[in-house]
């Protein structure tokens, strides 16, 4: 029994080689899924890396700008150079994208209006994010196909967009005059034009023209809102380009800040920031204005038009631009005022549009209400500043010294302005009328800050960049989270914040300004109250 029990065993013995020979197809199998895999999952990783580098490449080209498009797909095809090591089909290490410079979302460098990729973008304004996908690759499968797998395609695909960061700039909001019938306010149709933007002092939902406040990250209250609005060190985090928070703020503060960009300055509420020497708040080096400066006060008159009694400060001459005798006519003709009637005219600021200023509703005979035409009236102003410009004595002679000048003779207030600022000697002189004087050179104030000139580091101080929001369709009223900039732009502040006595056309706090045009970029160690920065983010 003994001998016949070994015997038992050793065959019990013998039958695991049979089991493991059944199992080694299986074993081998696995091993070999294991080993492909590895290399199909280290091909991904390749790829995607790939993909990603090349949607951020192209994301940084998307500035709006012609060919913006075509520049984000030569940067998707040619600035990546990433290699797959893991590929064994025979088509060589580098990782490729096609060609496809159009605009559109087709093909492997796709171009989309909006994040969430429902709209394709078809030109080079509207292409906001791309998407890219690399060329396919193989691998060829090593062991696996003894489980009748033989290969693995994998391609990969990055979402990119391109955000922005505005920092260190005045906290200003816009509500598009124009949301219903051009929400994404189209730059060029706005160029040259007036825009009066009007105070929202009920602090109830924001209309279509209104300005408001954005939260910069610096704190509440007048003070803080003052230095942000009118101290040359603006306080504050950057503003992201997309996604602005708004901020509510007193209306008379936006008033006393803006301004000291003319030299006026309200006793005692700006202490702080501007100090008691007023330097911190400096006025530009051209202060022209339509407004003239009884006595010693620097401040804005509580007395309205100059009666020639009382309230030293800045206040309207007796006979403002355009005239109380031709304020209520609707009229758009460039010439409406006699050379009589403007010589009267003393002093004379940049004015606005010819249609806001013949029209005591506030929102003129302008078709665009609140949004000029552009069309103001030079032959006025250059007559009226005849210490100035002596020489010009009519519309043709006006027309010469324009085009001469500009090359145009349609040039903007800014253009004008800052053609001005660079020939104070000449162009820049207070006009006494009196105990009475218009003053548009800061230097002439004595005991003031000197006035300020751009350059490499101190943007204009006329000069403000602004968010543009559709402020309907975002609903904005007081504090609102998380709102979408339609474009951020350039404007030039055309006169002093104050209610005129010639009609409506401003109230306190309105602000009445003319575009210059969208926000351009600059360095950080540029002008330092302006820092554009764009960085390529990926999205998916």
């Amino acid at each position: 029994m003994r001998h016949t029990g070994r015997t038992l065993w050793r065959n019990a013995d013998g039958a695991v080689a049979p089991v493991v020979a059944l199992s080694l197809t299986a074993l081998v199998a696995a091993g070999g899924i294991a080993f492909d895999y590895a290399r199909l999952a280290s091909m991904d990783t390749e790829l995607q890396s790939a993909a990603d580098q090349a949607a951020l490449a192209a994301a940084s080209q998307l500035d709006g700008k012609t060919n913006a498009c075509a520049r984000a797909a030569a940067a998707a095809v040619n600035m990546v150079a990433n290699r797959t090591y893991m590929s064994n089909d025979n088509a060589g290490v580098a990782v490729t994208v096609p060609s496809e410079p159009s605009c559109d979302a087709t093909g492997q460098v796709r171009f989309y209006k909006d994040i969430g990729k429902t709209v394709a973008a078809t030109t080079d304004a509207d292409a906001k994010y791309v998407e890219v996908t690399v060329d396919t690759r193989r691998a060829n499968y090593a062991l696996t196909p003894i489980v009748a797998a033989y290969h693995g395609d994998v391609a990969a695909t990055a979402f990119a967009g391109l955000d922005t960061a505005i920092c260190r700039v005045p906290p200003l909001m816009l509500c598009n005059p124009n949301e219903t019938s051009d929400p994404t306010f189209t730059i060029g149709n706005y160029v040259g034009k007036g825009i009066r933007l009007v105070a929202n002092d009920g602090g109830g939902i924001y209309g279509p023209g209104n300005f408001g406040f954005l939260d910069v990250g610096a704190g509440n209250g007048a003070t803080t809102l003052r230095e942000e609005l009118g101290a040359t060190n603006v306080p504050g985090n950057c503003v992201k380009g997309s996604g602005v928070d708004s901020e509510t703020g007193s209306i008379i503060t936006v008033r006393d800040a803006l301004n000291t960009r003319f030299g006026i300055y309200e006793t005692g509420s700006l202490n702080q920031p501007c100090g008691n020497t007023r330097a911190g708040c400096p006025p530009s080096a051209n202060i022209r204005k339509d407004l003239v400066l009884q006595g010693n006060g620097n401040q804005i008159s509580k007395l309205g038009i100059v009666t020639g009694v009382g309230g030293n400060g800045w206040r309207e001459a007796a006979n403002p631009y355009p005239g109380s005798a031709n304020i209520t006519t609707a009229g758009t003709n460039f010439h409406s005022l006699t050379d009589t009637e403007i010589t009267a005219i003393t002093p004379m600021g940049y004015p606005e549009d010819i249609c806001h200023s013949f029209k005591s509703d506030g929102t003129g005979a302008c078709a665009g209400g609140r949004i000029g035409d552009g069309n103001w009236d030079r032959y006025a102003y250059f007559k009226s500043n005849a210490t100035n410009y002596p020489t010009i004595t009519s519309p043709s002679a006006m027309d010469t010294f324009l085009t001469g000048t500009f090359g145009t003779t349609t040039p903007s207030r800014y253009q004008v302005y800052a053609w001005e600022m660079g020939r104070a000697a000449t162009r820049l002189q207070s006009q006494p009328t009196g105990s009475l004087a218009s003053v548009s050179n800061p230097s002439l104030l004595g005991g003031e800050p000197g006035g300020v000139t751009p350059g490499a580091t101190q943007i204009d101080r006329r000069l403000l960049t602004v968010a543009v929001i559709n402020c309907t369709a975002e609903g904005v009223r007081g504090h609102t989270t998380d709102m979408d900039v339609t474009k951020w732009i350039d404007i030039f502040l055309v006169q002093p914040s104050l209610a005129r006595s010639t009609g409506v056309r401003t109230a306190n706090g309105d602000i009445y300004v003319e575009v210059i045009g969208q926000t351009g970029n600059a360095t950080e160690n540029g002008a330092v109250q302006l820092v554009k920065k764009s960085v390529p983010y990926l999205i998916e």
